[in-house]
């Protein structure tokens, strides 16, 4: 199982008329470009404890969102095996684990980069 970043964009404009209307809103979550991925994967066996793995996102070089593994609910281990009672997962599936604070707007032109402890792993612009 290797580990990369991620970032789960919303689009909450669509999501505030939708949930407005008491409509599912997939929409909003699952529009074109809506979750990129790192193209670098670190394998787990090159992490010390996954228990404690930092992780962070800049916008325009300003830190934004900083987080580490002890802060999820659950452990990774749960994730997929409570994900596979209802999911078949297949070698290149990706699991997003959450986010954590800083949730916040970005704007066409913004640019963002992504880290795993000081790697960083994806980077870029908003277009």
């Amino acid at each position: 199982m290797p580990i990369g970043v991620g970032i789960d964009f919303t689009a909450r404009d669509i999501q505030t008329k939708l949930k407005a209307k008491s409509l599912p809103w997939d929409i909003a979550k699952g529009f074109n470009g809506s979750a990129p991925i790192s193209d670098k994967f670190i394998p787990v066996d090159q992490f010390n404890d996954v228990k404690n793995i930092n992780f962070k996102l800049e916008v325009d070089g300003q830190l934004k969102q900083e987080g580490n593994t002890q802060m999820l609910l659950f452990s990774f281990d749960y994730i997929i095996a409570y994900l596979s009672k209802f999911f078949t997962l297949r070698t290149g599936d990706l699991i997003f684990t959450g986010t954590p604070k800083g949730v916040g707007p970005v704007t066409i032109g913004n640019k963002l980069t992504a880290y795993i402890e000081n790697e960083k792993l994806l980077e870029f612009e908003v277009r």
